[in-house]
């Protein structure tokens, strides 16, 4: 029905099809219909949530989407046009693009060799360690809508707005998308905690002078891991919704919670917020987790709690193995003594889609227990299968490339630990 219609008409198109879903409803809508196969019907509900987004990481996403959708239909042409628009929107992985079985269909054609040889001259990433740079601007950039925003605190919205998230780096539209979602969100998250994010600046400018040990982290990665790849790393301000995430465009790393000094204060910050605003000399061991994040673009994907915490579990794990630090360490402080426990009632949700117990659970953390606590159990598993392995390169690596969960937790014999 599609196939000979130009990009503007097939988004118009979407948009009147689906004018009165919003977004969220589209994605939700394209993602239930992707997974019971019926890809013909996917397709416009992805272009209707690309339509509607502002942020390019999601746009590219959905235009990702609805490209493999009209592959796996047979309808190339469209496949093709909604491809390019997602690598114009910042798609940069190209290993996954060249070998993602949903573009089978296309490798045969010779606009696929075109295609191909556009997408070799994008680059997000390096195998040389030394050639990724630490991106501060965006910090800078927030302190100056800050001081704006403080003199005229009825503007302060469109202030942050101008100078701040529409002067940014794609590193921070694509957190800003991730983990802050709207301009209301952080100013409203601001307002209740105007102390501790008047008492940052000093540290977060701090960031700097930690480059060097950011950089031997990562010369240690390429020692362990040869194929490791390295990408920029951006530091911004959000709203203590993430200390560190990745996208695309490198490593993301919210300096409100990641670069905390013994001179701000914590009393405007819920319990979690206390319990995970990290000290910023323990940065180069949370970048480090993310940077194993970023490599993880070979494992498999399931549904299973099992694979949360090791997708967190091993970066944790490879992180303390190049940094010396654990990034989560306060939950191994926890669970000593409480092995046994944790892990009987880990075992009923393993293999089940529970991981909203285990990871990102910041809702269920109590004075007595911890949220999160599928970091430690995945760091546990990774290290049994370390410590069982002669080889210990090829450990890291099997990690890294992990295509069946269950298999690797069997073979690490991690269950018989406790």
């Amino acid at each position: 029905m599609y196939k000979f219609l130009s990009v503007s008409m097939l988004l118009l198109l979407s948009s009147i099809l689906y004018g009165q879903t919003n977004q969220q409803n589209s994605k939700k809508k394209a993602d239930s219909l992707y997974r019971k196969k019926d890809y013909a019907n996917a397709a416009p509900f992805y272009l209707a949530a690309a339509a509607k987004d502002e942020f390019k990481i999601n746009k590219q996403a959905y235009f990702y989407r609805a490209a493999q959708c009209y592959a796996l239909t047979g309808k190339a042409d469209s496949a093709f046009v909604f491809l390019n628009l997602s690598v114009k929107n910042g798609n940069k992985d190209v290993e996954n693009i060249k070998t993602d079985p949903g573009l089978a269909s296309l490798y045969p054609l010779p606009q696929w060799q075109v295609f191909v040889a556009s997408l070799n001259r994008i680059s997000n990433s390096s195998p040389d360690p030394y050639k990724a740079k630490l991106v501060t601007t965006d910090v800078k950039n927030f302190w100056k809508a800050y001081d704006l925003g403080q003199k005229d605190t009825a503007h302060r919205a469109e202030i942050y707005k101008k100078y701040y998230l529409d002067a940014g780096t794609e590193g921070l539209h694509d957190y800003w998308a991730l983990k802050v979602k709207s301009m209301k969100t952080f100013v409203a998250v601001h307002d209740k905690k105007p102390n501790f994010y008047a008492a940052m600046r000093k540290s977060t400018f701090a960031v700097d002078s930690e480059k060097p040990e950011i950089l031997k982290c990562f010369v240690k990665m390429k020692e362990i891991y040869p194929e490791a790849q390295f990408p920029d790393i951006y530091f911004v301000m959000g709203c203590l919704t993430s200390a560190g995430t990745v996208s695309g465009n490198g490593l993301l790393l919210g300096v409100d919670q990641c670069a905390r000094t013994a001179d701000v204060p914590v009393n405007e910050l819920s319990l979690w917020e206390q319990n995970n605003s990290k000290d910023l000399k323990y940065l180069s061991g949370l970048v480090s987790h993310e940077m194993v994040h970023f490599n993880q673009q070979n494992l498999a994907d399931d549904t299973t709690t099992l694979q949360m915490v090791l997708i967190e579990g091993m970066a944790d794990f490879i992180g303390e193995k190049v940094s010396g630090q654990i990034a989560n360490q306060r939950l191994h402080t926890w669970a000593k003594g409480k092995e046994k426990q944790v892990w009987a009632e880990f075992e009923k949700d393993m293999l089940l889609n529970r991981a909203y117990n285990w990871i990102g659970n910041a809702k269920q953390e109590t004075k007595d227990k911890p949220a999160d606590l599928g970091y430690w159990i995945g760091y546990q598993i990774c290290k049994a299968y370390y410590d069982k392995s002669p080889d210990k390169k090829q450990a890291i690596k099997d990690m890294l490339n992990i295509k069946n969960y269950k298999d690797f937790y069997e073979k690490s014999g991690a269950d018989k630990l406790f």
